[in-house]
């Protein structure tokens, strides 16, 4: 059995669920969620997550797996869809990645940066300092300490600027 894998990507509720599970039959595979709010198991309506009726008895990974209040990030996604992936060339499943989170398919086809664990504490702080100064401010602050990784950030991508910032804070190195 062929298990070169299948990748759907596109908005929320445009249909890719119900190709995924068609391709799933056709081909005989399993559908792996790339999609970073179906992973929660409390967002099901919000996130558009398929429905038991909805899956038609086709295997799926990676969906409703993780409470709304853990931390989830690509990385720990990366590493559950890995094991997806095993599981379905175990069982000569067809893997069909469905989602809309372009950083999980970066993620899946060119890898992560490595990235280190960063305490939970400084997490917490660089979020507040985030809130406290507000995104102009927190951006000139990464921009003195920096200033490569700054550039290469706008002020609104709170999220990656509060990641580069607790990384720099947590090494001394740069994400750039």
């Amino acid at each position: 059995m062929n298990t070169d894998a299948v990748l759907i990507a596109g908005p929320t509720a445009s249909g890719k669920s119900a190709l995924g599970v068609a391709l799933a039959q056709a081909l005989g595979g399993a559908v792996i969620n790339a999609d970073s709010m179906q992973v929660y198991k409390e967002l099901r309506v919000v996130s558009a997550r398929p429905s038991e009726a909805e899956m038609q008895g086709v295997p799926h990974f990676i969906y409703g797996t993780v409470a709304a209040w853990q931390p989830y990030s690509a990385g720990r996604w990366l590493d559950a869809a890995r094991l997806a992936l095993t599981v379905c060339r175990s069982q000569g499943l067809r893997p069909i990645f469905v989602g809309g989170t372009g950083l999980y398919f970066s993620a899946l086809t060119q890898g992560l940066a490595p990235i280190p664990d960063i305490h939970a504490q400084l997490r917490v702080e660089v979020r507040q300092l985030h809130q406290d100064l507000g995104p102009e401010r927190f951006h000139a602050l990464l921009a003195e300490r920096d200033p490569v990784m700054a550039a290469r950030l706008g002020v609104n991508d709170g999220q990656r600027l509060i990641r580069a910032y607790e990384v720099f804070e947590a090494t001394g190195v740069s994400l750039a």
